[in-house]
């Protein structure tokens, strides 16, 4: 049985705080304490005493403390975190979608840094990295044995200063450094266009403050220019998720007037929430400021009708899985494209002092219908593969039942085995395309939106009532027993 993955959690630099978290902000911390187990604080005051004075050197009390907290909370599950002084910091810069950084994404695995993607248009970007790199120095600092709260501290900065990375790029099988200078990030989680007449397309990367009324923003810029809208194509494909509010808020755009969007449930009474289509369920006093009251109201009501698709994939986790799971139980909308990442979990904020905190998964999420869809996701209505030709490499992506120490079901050890011999396939196979294709540029998939993109091609043929192309393994799956009929 394969190791599994070892994800401390998703950070971009500095912009995606609510990156895997659904979550929600509490400004006060509870003042309820459980009764302390007696034996197991002894032990711990024990093993404190023995480092203070038989460790080779001396150890900061407050790091002690503070990595003690890290340990406690991070050995919970994948997305529960404790914050820093900096660490809080960068946290709540995350959620304006402003930060100062080389724009990429991060995520950890076993003690390396992969880049999940760059920001589009950012200094990272500009530099040609891609997805799946593998950060091996920052500056003359090797990666390896740093958290990501670190490899994130070194590579922010003041604007217009530079940061050396040294990166190993598999699919090509080299490593070299980009000199990338820093300057302020300002990410834009929401874009879209008419891309032919009568069809759009509209794209959320993640659900930050801004997300809504960019959103409402967009959508009538597109009635604007194209008033008798026959399709849309929400695109929800690599959208880590983000706040709770905002995808209450995109689903009920699209959904009838008191319908349920999404429950909670967990150990505390005010985790046992239902949210619904009502503005007072969207729109909070912490977005209030923001959106300056229902910004719905400002959308075209053609809306509710429109016929839509939504594409999700793997990377489409948290927040636009509760988009996805509502539009899908309400029959609102066509899912297409493969089974997103599978966290149905909400973590909640709670400050522990002026400026630490901790990040604590405190309910699981379930879909309008009653399904919880934690380390299973959202089953697409009609599955697809990432181009024409199929998605060789799908088996290597991560998904919450992947992550060490997710909430959920039991690891199936078959299941766990079959996994493994897919990836190692895909690893072989990627070994012997990198091999033939020795000296070439490496491929890339289509950018979304564009006209290259394969999936939203299908994504328009839906809509159109034209044939769409199926993934290949749904349709040899499908076929598989027709097959086997005359053998019976």
């Amino acid at each position: 049985m394969g190791q599994k993955l070892h994800i401390a959690g998703w950070i971009g630099i500095g912009a995606l705080a609510g990156t895997l978290a659904t979550f929600s902000l509490h400004s006060t911390a509870r003042n309820t304490v459980a009764p302390l187990p007696l034996e197991e604080i002894q032990q711990l005051a024990a093993v404190y005493g023995l480092i203070k004075s038989d460790y080779v050197e001396s150890v900061d009390d407050k790091k002690l403390i503070s990595d003690a907290i890290s340990g406690m909370v991070s050995g919970l599950d994948p997305h529960s975190q404790y914050f820093d002084k900096n660490s809080f910091k960068e946290f709540r810069e995350g959620t304006t979608g402003r930060f100062v950084g080389v724009g990429i994404e991060i995520t950890q695995e076993d003690g390396l840094i992969r880049i999940v993607s760059p920001i589009e248009g950012s200094p990272a970007d500009r530099a040609g990295l891609m997805t799946n790199d593998l950060i091996t120095k920052i500056d003359d600092t090797a990666v390896k044995g740093l958290s990501l709260t670190e490899a994130v501290k070194r590579m922010r900065g003041q604007p217009r200063t530079d940061v050396v990375l040294t990166i190993f790029r598999k699919d090509e099988n080299r490593t070299f450094t980009v000199k990338i200078t820093r300057e302020e990030i300002k990410t834009r989680s929401v874009k879209g266009e008419v891309i032919e007449p009568g069809y759009a397309w509209v794209r959320l990367s993640q659900f930050q403050d801004r997300t809504v009324e960019d959103f409402v923003n967009k959508i009538n810029e597109i009635y604007t220019k194209e008033p008798n809208l026959k399709g849309l194509v929400l695109d929800l494909r690599n959208d880590p998720g983000g706040l709770l509010d905002a995808a209450v808020a995109i689903s009920a755009a699209f959904l009838p007037a008191n319908v349920k969007v999404v429950s909670t449930d967990g150990q505390l009474p005010e985790s046992k929430a239902t949210y619904t289509t009502k503005a007072a369920d969207y729109t909070s006093k912490r977005l209030a400021s923001v959106l300056a009251g229902d910004p719905l109201r400002r959308l075209p009501e053609a809306l509710k009708k429109v016929p839509l698709v939504v594409l999700v994939n793997e990377g489409s986790a948290s927040a636009s899985e509760i988009v996805a799971g509502a539009l899908q139980d309400h029959k609102r909308a066509t899912i297409m494209g493969s089974q997103t990442f599978g966290k149905g979990s909400v973590q909640t904020v709670r400050p522990l002092g002026p400026d630490t905190g901790i990040k604590l998964t405190t309910a699981l999420y379930y879909t309008p219908s009653g399904r919880s869809i934690q380390a299973k996701g959202i089953e697409p209505d009609i599955a697809l593969d990432e181009t024409a030709e199929g998605s060789p490499f799908a088996s290597l992506r991560v998904r919450e039942a992947d992550l060490h120490k997710h909430l959920g079901t039991e690891d199936d050890p078959e299941e766990t085995a079959r996994k493994e011999k897919e990836r190692e396939a895909a690893i072989k196979r990627l070994e012997e395309e990198n091999k033939a294709n020795e000296g070439q540029p490496a491929r890339r998939l289509p950018q979304f939106g564009s006209p290259e993109d394969f999936q939203l091609q299908q994504a328009l043929n839906q809509l159109k009532g034209l044939p769409v192309q199926v993934a290949k393994a749904k349709e040899e799956k499908e076929a598989a027993p027709a097959q086997a009929e005359p053998g019976k």
